[in-house]
């Protein structure tokens, strides 16, 4: 069995509108291919314009930022013409590839979705090779995304991406990474297989779970996970709501900055450059 590693937890910060709990990178690190985790929650103010709320438009190069949707909603819009708003269970994954400017706000119907966001946004590197690819937006609803309900009725594991236990999801990757979103009523427990080499992490949004009947992870907190094993088992202590990634490590130099992550200091210079430039297209909204 795969054993935990640790247990951290995140340190507040905001990004755009959104108060955010980072919990990657931590203490300066990441955790290949998993660059930065942020859990976010905003409760949609009524006195400020909808379309003023979120995050505003910002460039990116050099890896996939994603957008896992737990409550509420995202407005896409990005500098290729993307135009997109996806709803609670759903999933918008942006490879920014040679650079792309992308906005994620607030939907105009967000009151009918309850009033508040919630969301985590995950950076997952992107191989030198493919670092300047054309950008693009893959979409998933909940709908849309494939998913795996125990007999028993207690857990639900939808994958956006990669494969979970023979289930594939159907948003592309460069290199091997799996994504799943994860409901467990009390008593739900379920095991997941991941190749051994692979660095997995397991972060509980609001619950509390066990891990191998050995580790309790509750209410944001991130398990990292060791590399000994290829599978570990989940049980629900109380109904929880919890994410779970898996890839495999890019053993490559990183060189981050704000929105751009490359391998070395000179790309990140010159993807400043192109941005200045108008390089990466340009965002209005309308």
């Amino acid at each position: 069995m795969r054993t935990v590693n640790k247990i951290i937890g995140g340190r507040p910060i905001n990004v755009g509108s959104i108060k955010v709990q980072e919990l990657l990178p931590n203490n300066g690190e990441f955790f290949s291919p998993f660059l930065v985790f942020h859990h976010g929650i905003a409760k949609i103010e009524e006195h400020i314009p909808i379309h003023q709320q979120g995050v505003g438009p910002h460039p990116h190069r050099g890896f996939s930022a994603i957008s896992f949707i737990y409550r509420g909603g995202v407005h896409h819009r990005d500098s290729r013409g993307n135009n997109h708003k996806v709803y609670a269970g759903g999933t918008q994954w942006t490879s920014a590839g040679m650079g792309i400017i992308h906005s994620e706000r607030v939907p105009e119907d967000i009151f009918d979705h309850g009033g508040e966001q919630e969301l985590l946004q995950v950076w997952v590197n992107t191989p030198a090779a493919h670092k300047m690819d054309q950008p693009a937006y893959y979409p998933a609803t909940a709908e849309e995304t494939p998913t795996i309900v125990t007999e028993d009725g207690l857990t639900i594991v939808r994958v956006p991406a990669g494969n979970v236990n023979g289930t594939k999801g159907i948003i592309p990757t460069f290199t091997d990474v799996t994504t799943a979103m994860v409901d467990m009523k009390a008593g739900g427990h379920f095991t997941f297989n991941f190749n051994a080499s692979h660095n997995t992490l397991v972060y509980v949004l609001k619950g509390k779970i066990t891990i191998n009947a050995t580790h309790v992870v509750t209410t944001k907190q991130l398990a990292l996970m060791n590399n000994d094993g290829d599978s570990f088992t989940i049980t629900a202590t109380e109904d929880t709501i919890l994410f779970v990634g898996s890839g495999e490590i890019i053993n490559e130099p990183i060189a981050s900055h704000g929105p751009f992550v490359m391998n070395y200091q000179t790309e990140i210079m010159e993807a400043f450059r192109d941005y200045q430039m108008g390089k990466m297209g340009v965002l209005i909204e309308e």
